[in-house]
């Protein structure tokens, strides 16, 4: 059994579809999945046959009972495996997105044919090239009124700074779309039948014989580039092989120095077939890739891995699923082989656990399969772990991507509407916490409410959408909550006493030393304490008495940062110190030291970039001043013009709806943690007034 499922390496590739919104990315995979015979029929995204897309899923899948949408749909082509990645677009969802495209080989870059390179083209670009992944462009929706390949190629040059060169043209735009024309094979290609199965190879039309000398022998020069061979032919003028071509073109794209640009148009069912060829001849295998996991045992050094089967194994959890039989992991193998019954440490969590049932994802069904090899992508049944983990075996401690989360900068209180909502909201949590290590939850031991956090509030409002569909979960949020901070200005002295006589044995410790602000840090603590006036046992009763205290600030009660706590004198008694007595010592002195050393409160500072049409960055600007925003960068790209920011993330809500009606629904913005800045002395004063008032009530 084990041989059957075993895939060579070098006929593997891992690709996913990157688009702007409403380019058909959706209608492109139903048709792959339909062409390589996944599907056995195809539905519209916009289905008026009531069942939808599949990669839209949920009903259909519950008629068959399998999971088509899932992390990585695999499908044969020829004799080529290809594993189809889901990528979500939003930078909300950062950690989603770096975990999806760590994933990837390479990609598909869909765009309009009408709409062409739109701002959200560019942020996928942008992240393709950050994370090196090779890309195709395919020019999807000929069939449309106004449709122009010709001009996204343009702007794919213009706009991406892609090296981007046709390999086929139209027959036929608009409503006239026929086929395509290969400029390698130079034919013309047809699809026939009532979906498009049937591919008809015939003589190119004559109306385009000049377009395609012209587009052929710029093809050839710029491919000439990564071929001698080819180059010495072509300057000679004799016929160049197909396959040499080929082997030029994937050089190039491997490199990342080519984009072959393809054309069809997927809801017409044209240009599919040619493109899932492309997949297997421009995108590269796993081992002509280069992953790097971070060595934690050192520093979080690089450490390049190989795909080797004999190296110890390195692979990551990319997904979690929650399926009918229990959490589903997906699994990305980068080095070494998984076998059922192999022990595996999980690096974030420090456990370690065996591989009990591994399986495939096959056409449509659930494979059971005795090994993964490198480069597959396989998944894991009921194991314990949270999206984004790594599993080393062979005593290695690799973490693939980098360990550091970025705190939660916004949080919001929950309320279900019913005890019903009270029960589905735990299960919710429980599992969106999994997935996602950027989106926390607590209860707040004061209002005790429900308190979630995350990186925006689109992030959160995301979540709680998906808790009333998928949970059919309904509660009430409070206002967004900023999550803000409290930190020092001035080094300030302490020498505190801390004395209780009751019968028995009393309590004491005195702690003297100082405080003062450091860096960016969270706390520091420092031990000066010289001929042991505190014996060495309490010192670290000292460092958790001031742990405790910097937990909440005596301004608005969040937490203090960049402080650092030094002793460096004290006192102790023979029979009343303790470990206690120490710790209240500590948290006296802090206290009496902290409004001494003149404290503030920071805000998080969040990075904005707002793109939108030129002729609204009039408007643009003005938004961002009215919420104390500071313009790092503008840029104008032609029509487009895009605003780099850093606004107070107080400022930024509701900022999405005001945006709209500023500039008729043309702009987008994203935002991301910073930084934390000092808050204005006007709104400290009012923050402090506001939790005052609180603390008064609370105590009533």
């Amino acid at each position: 059994m084990g041989d059957i499922t075993r895939t060579d390496v070098r006929k593997m590739r891992n690709i996913g579809i990157s688009a702007h919104i409403d380019s058909g990315k959706t209608t492109l995979s139903e048709r792959i999945l339909f062409y390589s015979n996944k599907i056995h029929a195809i539905h519209e995204v916009r289905g008026k046959d009531g069942v939808g897309a599949t990669m839209d899923h949920m009903e259909l899948e519950r008629e068959r009972g399998i999971t088509i949408q899932s992390a990585a749909t695999q499908v044969e082509w020829k004799d080529y495996t290809i594993n189809l990645i889901d990528t979500p677009g939003h930078v909300d969802f950062t950690i989603e997105v770096e975990r999806s495209l760590r994933v990837l080989d390479g990609a598909i870059l869909v765009l309009c044919a009408v709409g062409g390179v739109q701002s959200q083209s560019i942020t996928v670009d942008r992240q393709l090239k950050r994370y090196h992944v090779p890309r195709i462009a395919f020019v999807n929706k000929c069939d449309r009124t106004g449709a122009n390949p010709f001009k996204v190629r343009l702007q794919l040059r213009e706009k991406l700074g892609l090296n981007a060169v046709f390999i086929q043209l139209p027959i036929g735009l608009e409503d006239k779309l026929e086929g395509v024309v290969d400029l390698i094979t130079q034919k013309a290609v047809y699809f026939d039948g009532d979906q498009g199965t049937e591919l008809r190879y015939a003589e190119i039309p004559a109306h385009l014989k000049g377009d395609v000398e012209r587009y052929r022998e710029e093809l050839l020069d710029a491919v000439s580039m990564f071929s001698d061979e080819l180059a010495e032919l072509y300057l000679a003028g004799e016929a160049i092989p197909e396959d040499l071509i080929r082997a030029a073109i994937r050089k190039g794209t491997l490199a990342e120095q080519f984009v072959p640009v393809m054309v069809g148009s997927a809801y017409k069912n044209k240009g599919i077939q040619p493109l899932l060829d492309g997949v297997t001849y421009y995108l590269p295998d796993p081992t002509e890739v280069k992953n790097y996991a971070l060595d934690l045992d050192h520093g979080e050094e690089r450490r390049e891995l190989t795909a080797d089967e004999k190296s110890p194994t390195v692979a990551l959890g990319f997904k979690l699923e929650d399926g009918q039989y229990g959490q589903l992991t997906y699994v990305r193998i980068y080095q070494g082989g998984l076998k059922k019954g192999d022990e595996l440490l999980n690096t974030r969590a420090r456990k370690k656990f065996k591989v009990g049932r591994l399986v495939r994802m096959h056409s449509d069904n659930m494979e059971d399969i005795n090994e993964g090899v490198p480069g597959d992508i396989v998944a894991l049944f009921g194991i314990d772990c949270a999206s984004g983990d790594t599993f080393c075996g062979g005593g290695l401690n690799y973490a693939m991507s980098s360990m550091y989360v970025p705190e939660p900068v916004i949080s919001l209180a929950i309320i279900p509407k019913d005890k019903k909502s009270a029960d589905q909201m735990a299960k919710a949590l429980n599992r969106f916490t999994k997935e996602d290590p950027t989106f926390r939850t607590f209860v707040d031991p004061e209002s005790n409410q429900t308190i979630i956090q995350g990186m925006g509030e689109l992030h959160l409002e995301v979540y709680v959408e998906r808790m009333y569909r998928e949970y059919k979960c309904e509660v009430e949020t409070g206002m967004p909550q900023v999550a803000y901070r409290e930190a020092i200005t001035q080094r300030a002295d302490y020498n505190y006493t801390h004395k209780k006589q009751t019968g028995g044995s009393g309590q004491y410790g005195r702690v003297a030393g100082y405080m003062e602000p450091y860096g960016e840090g969270e706390y520091e603590f420092v031990d000066n304490i010289k001929g042991g006036v505190i014996p060495n046992e309490f010192i670290p009763s000292c460092d958790k008495g001031f742990r405790e205290a910097v937990k909440k600030g005596s301004l608005i009660g969040f937490p203090i940062v960049n402080i650092r706590c030094v002793i460096n004198d004290g006192q102790s008694h023979p029979v009343d110190s303790s470990d206690i007595a120490f710790q209240l010592a500590a948290i006296g002195a802090f206290r009496e030291a902290y409004n001494k050393a003149k404290p503030c409160i920071l805000e998080p500072i969040m990075k904005v970039s707002v793109e939108g049409p030129s002729e609204f960055q009039g408007n643009i600007y003005a938004s961002i001043n009215q919420r104390r925003g500071i313009i790092l960068t503008s840029t104008e790209d032609g029509i487009f013009s895009r605003v780099e920011a850093e606004v107070p993330l107080s400022e930024m809500f509701g900022y999405s709806t005001m945006l709209r009606s500023l500039t008729q629904g043309k702009a987008e913005f994203s935002m991301e943690f910073e930084k934390y800045g000092k808050v204005p002395s006007g709104i400290s004063e009012v923050l402090i007034k506001e939790y005052a008032e609180k603390r008064k009530i609370a105590a009533k």
